[in-house]
């Protein structure tokens, strides 16, 4: 590899030799040998000073040679210390690693023994709930059949008492049917059963044989719905035990005049059943009366 003189650091460019002056012309051979001599000497001085500067430079070389090897001696070492750095670390990762797992492993048997030891606490605690459960349940029953029994008894006890309530009202209620008044009807002259009182109303409603719906009308200009019939009183004279009402039903207008207290006024509603309708006033004071009205079970259905 060839090395540049003048790219080396302390390099000095040579100085010029100094002008030879020609030799004065002469025309005779005396001349020559005193000019050839001074040009020998020239050379020679030139030569001397090219190798002192050749000299220096190869100084300079030696010193940056020097330099250089040092300075890669220096990057030889960093790197040697880098690397062993890097090793170093890397074995210390490595050995924290095996730890770490060694770690890993003894925690997950301490939590299998601890969830092993936690099963077999729960078995213990569920199989105590369980026979404690059953004794409950054996004990609840015992005391279910014990007040089965008790119970029993007393309701053995309240259906012979029902039952003789029930022979008794039955009794009572035959009474009052036998006892209810019979009274022609105003429309078919038949006998119809009619009740005075709340009580022969239990018994006549007992006997199942129609509905009945009881009333307190006003005297107003406004008919009031009673069942699916519209009633109007227009005279009430409690001395006499009179009155006048105006019936209202399928469009069509009936009115009862001048009748009496426990009197059945009957009438037909041909759309709804053959059977007639009846009216039965027990009460009448200033302005109001009071009774109910029997309606057939038997109703006609519309097409």
């Amino acid at each position: 590899m060839s090395i540049n003189p003048s790219q080396t650091p302390g390099y000095i460019p040579p100085a010029a030799p100094p002008p030879v002056a020609p030799p004065p012309e002469r025309t005779g051979g005396g001349f020559k040998i005193p000019l050839l001599f001074g040009c020998i000497i020239a050379l020679i001085g030139a030569n001397v000073y090219l190798y002192m500067q050749v000299d220096h430079v190869r100084k300079d070389l030696a010193k940056v040679n020097d330099s250089l090897q040092s300075e890669v001696e220096r990057v030889k070492e960093t790197s040697a210390v880098s690397s062993q750095t890097h090793h170093k670390t890397v074995e210390a990762l490595r050995a924290q690693l095996e730890v770490e797992r060694r770690q890993a492993r003894m925690a997950a048997g301490e939590a299998k023994s601890e969830a092993l030891k936690k099963v077999a606490e729960t078995e213990t605690k569920l199989q105590a709930a369980q026979e404690k459960s059953e004794k409950q349940l054996t004990s609840q029953i015992s005391d279910a059949r014990q007040s089965a029994d008790t119970k029993i008894g007393e309701v053995g006890t309240e259906v012979k008492s029902v039952k003789s309530d029930v022979a008794s009202t039955r009794s009572e209620l035959e009474k009052t049917v036998a006892d209810l008044k019979r009274t022609n009807g105003d429309l078919n002259g038949q006998g119809v059963l009619i009740a005075t009182n709340g009580k022969e109303l239990a018994a006549l409603r007992a006997l199942g044989e129609r509905n009945y719906v009881e009333f307190k009308i006003n005297k107003t200009k406004d008919p009031q719905k009673v069942g699916d019939v519209m009633i109007t009183l227009k005279k009430a004279d409690p001395k006499r035990n009179r009155y006048t009402i105006e019936l209202s039903a399928d469009d069509k207008k009936v009115e009862k005049k001048e009748r009496t207290v426990n009197e059945p006024l009957q009438f037909v509603i041909a759309s709804r059943t053959r059977q007639p309708y009846e009216i039965v006033v027990n009460d009448v004071k200033k302005d109001q009366i009071a009774g109910y009205l029997s309606i057939p079970k038997v109703q006609t259905v519309r097409n």
